[in-house]
């Protein structure tokens, strides 16, 4: 189901940037989608750092069978070498125990997040070995739903606005940023437009 406000965001969008609003005249039909429990969600991304969509599919589904429920005290049962026999390097192995021990002792408050400003739910998540901002603003993104992150460390985001608006031409971020704020606050939606423009599948985190 797409987030409530994706419609109104949609309207709003179209009417102040004729650009966006092509876009998403192209990609009828889709939708943002919510991906998972909060602690599975961050594992996976954990997993899928840089290595390629393939390759992290496989890795997760062999952490699916070792952890079936995928809950943080199950994955903290897990001998190391066992997840390391997943597919995940040692570092990653790290992150994903620290992941689950930070859900695990209460040190992310999980339960508060759906009322806590994105800045706040970033600051939390980026104590947790593994994950930077990056990754924290495709939680806010895919599992909070959030309206209006505009993630732009993101190198598809960066290629998307400069192909669109600068006719492919390299911008500083700052200018990069300065067009966003046209957009606010529904920069979340204006992002996977134009994601979608350079891969119509919509992407999974």
């Amino acid at each position: 189901m797409k987030p409530a406000f994706w419609s109104s965001a949609k309207r709003s969008l179209a009417r102040r940037d004729p650009v966006l609003g092509g876009i998403m005249r192209r990609y009828p039909g889709i939708a943002l989608q919510r991906r998972g429990e909060p602690f599975a969600t961050l594992a996976r991304a954990i997993v899928g750092q840089q290595i390629s969509v393939k390759a992290a599919q496989s890795v997760w589904n062999r952490v699916i069978e070792l952890a079936p429920e995928m809950t943080p005290r199950q994955v903290l049962a897990q001998p190391r070498p066992k997840l390391r026999a997943c597919g995940l390097s040692d570092r990653k192995t790290e992150y994903i125990a620290d992941l689950a021990s930070h859900f695990a002792d209460g040190t992310v408050h999980v339960a508060r997040w759906p009322q806590m400003p994105d800045e706040e739910v970033i600051a939390e998540l980026v104590q947790v070995r593994g994950i930077g901002r990056w990754t924290a603003e495709m939680f806010l993104m895919f599992n909070l739903l959030r309206p209006d992150v505009y993630p732009l460390d993101d190198l598809g985001l960066q290629k998307a606005i400069r192909l669109h608006y600068f006719k492919g031409r390299k911008v500083p971020v700052a200018r990069m940023r300065k067009l966003g704020e046209g957009w606010a606050p529904w920069r979340s939606v204006a992002t996977w437009y134009l994601w979608r423009s350079l891969d119509p599948l919509p992407v999974e985190y």
